[in-house]
This record gives C-alpha cells, sequence and structure tokens, in this order.
C-alpha cells in the first residue's frame, strides 16, 4: 500500500532513492556489458539515472549515496 507522501512525490514528479540492492543490480548489469539504455529499459530507470550511477562508480569506486 502506498502512503499519501509517495503519490504527492509521483504527481509532482519528485522520485525517491534507489536502494543499495537496485544501485548494485544496475552496476552488475553494466559489468556485464549491458548499454545503458538496456539497463534502463530492463530495471524501469531513467537513462539519467543509470549513466549517474555508473559514472559514480568509475570515478568514486563505489555506489553508495
Amino acid at each position: 500500500m502506498q502512503t499519501a507522501s509517495t503519490n504527492i512525490f509521483e504527481r509532482i514528479g519528485l522520485s525517491q532513492e534507489l536502494s543499495e540492492i537496485k544501485r548494485g543490480t544496475v552496476l552488475g548489469c553494466h559489468l556485464c556489458n549491458k548499454s545503458i539504455c538496456e539497463i534502463s529499459l530492463l530495471l524501469n530507470i531513467p537513462r539519467s539515472t543509470v549513466s549517474g550511477i555508473i559514472t559514480k562508480w568509475k570515478q568514486l569506486g563505489t555506489t553508495a549515496i
């Protein structure tokens, strides 16, 4: 069940942070040579988010926030 605050976020376009597991899944897909577009479609998250996670991992060696 969704809370009222979640519905408000969805209506005004704000999103919540991805879980550590989902960020790790993005990285795992990247390491398996999936493209950013493929990862985005597979996990149903924006390409810009996928790209940001991969870029941060390359620069800092972590996907932690």
